[in-house]
């Protein structure tokens, strides 16, 4: 679907339904947002707007590297959201012109919607322009990226904590689940970011520089979100490397009571060795039911074990 909104040149939104109509009026600049295109939309990138086919082609096959392109009549930025059910990117293409932003996305975009509908409801559009759209919908997708580390945070705590008493086996499997989503966002964050010094440090972009402040506050929370990932995933470190050392000093605490064990046991099953219980005087072998008798005392000996060490941990 491709939305459309004009700004007269007193400040007036007007909402048109085809690109067509653009042309009709002399407007102060217009947002075009191609949300969720069919291809027959997507055509209209060319035949409409006549945007240069890299550019065309670089939206149409998603998941490009966060970047910007200079061309004659417009500047190309590609920056990526996250899904926040599965940490997935989201692409979002802006076609930044003279009088003109082009927004573009393959999935329903939030961030998008919020900018318009909050542009849509203002009476009067004098403070706004196409840097102050594209400064938004930035805003929105950097901001949405704060609850999702705070959440893996959460869990860091959890998981250090065990308040419910967890395995070490269960602990660790949770552990590096989260590490994997820290490095999926490490993997959207960090290009992102490296796309906002170049936007910021960039002489090509005079829109942007008149606003710098603005931008600039948009990099330091790139470089906060970066440095807490970072900061998350040396948590997990020291949280694994705690619990396996951990695991090593209770693997170290049964060895130490089996050996004492076997070393008592030793010396007696040495003597038995060498005599084989072969005494005259036995009267355990005369007993009707002695046999029994001592399949059952093993098998008491073997559960009342086994109860013990479930009781120490030594199975998780």
């Amino acid at each position: 679907m491709i939305h459309i909104m004009a700004i007269t040149d007193d400040n007036q939104i007007h909402t048109l339904k085809t690109i067509d109509e653009i042309n009709s009026i002399d407007y102060q600049w217009y947002w075009i947002d191609f949300d969720q295109p069919t291809d027959a939309e997507v055509q209209q990138l060319d035949t409409k707007l006549h945007f240069h086919p890299l550019a065309i082609e670089d939206c149409i096959h998603e998941l490009q590297r966060p970047k910007l392109d200079y061309y004659d009549d417009f500047n190309f930025f590609i920056t990526h959201a996250i899904n926040p059910k599965n940490l997935t990117k989201q692409e979002h293409d802006f076609f930044l012109g003279e009088k003109f932003i082009v927004s573009f996305h393959h999935h329903d975009s939030k961030e998008t919607n919020q900018v318009w509908s909050k542009l849509s409801k203002t009476t009067n559009a004098d403070q706004w322009d196409i840097y102050r759209v594209f400064y938004e919908v930035i805003d929105n997708i950097v901001d949405n990226y704060f609850p999702i580390i705070y959440e893996i945070e959460d869990e860091l705590n959890d998981i250090e904590n065990n308040k419910d008493a967890e395995t070490m086996d269960v602990l660790l499997d949770n552990l590096f689940d989260i590490r994997h989503e820290l490095l999926k966002l490490r993997h959207t964050i960090n290009p992102v970011r490296d796309l906002f010094y170049r936007i910021l440090n960039s002489n090509h972009l005079d829109g942007i520089r008149n606003r710098k402040e603005y931008f600039a506050d948009i990099y330091d929370h790139l470089l906060k979100l970066a440095e807490m990932v970072a900061s998350n995933r040396e948590i997990t470190n020291d949280i694994r490397d705690n619990y396996l050392s951990l695991n090593s000093h209770q693997t170290n605490q049964v060895m130490k009571v089996l050996t004492i064990i076997t070393s008592i046991f030793a010396p007696l099953t040495f003597i038995a060795g060498i005599y084989g219980m072969n005494f005259a005087n036995m009267p355990e072998l005369t007993w009707e039911y002695g046999y029994f008798t001592v399949l059952i005392v093993m098998a008491v000996m073997s559960v009342a074990m086994f109860i013990w060490f479930k009781r120490k941990g030594w199975f998780s």
